[in-house]
């Protein structure tokens, strides 16, 4: 399924040969989003177990559709209680 624009960029030398590439795919330009809603969403449910604020937040980043590899790597999340 199409994720968003991809951005990128290169530069060519003399020969037309390719000597640098930079490569902005959609989920990389969503990142920010994603962190600020986490930020926003995650003290609503600090009254649920870790597992389940885990699982929420999952979901949270799934609704902006990051490529499979982004979806199970991003989440890392650290709850302390006092």
């Amino acid at each position: 399924a199409p994720r968003g624009l991809l951005y990128h960029r290169y530069s060519v030398d003399e020969k037309g040969l390719i000597t640098a590439a930079r490569i902005v795919p959609p989920t990389a330009q969503n990142f920010r989003r994603m962190e600020e809603d986490l930020w926003n969403y995650v003290p609503s449910l600090l009254g649920l177990d870790n597992q389940q604020i885990s699982w929420r937040a999952e979901q949270a980043v799934r609704n902006y559709d990051p490529c499979i590899s982004c979806a199970t790597h991003f989440l890392k999340l650290k709850v302390e209680r006092g």
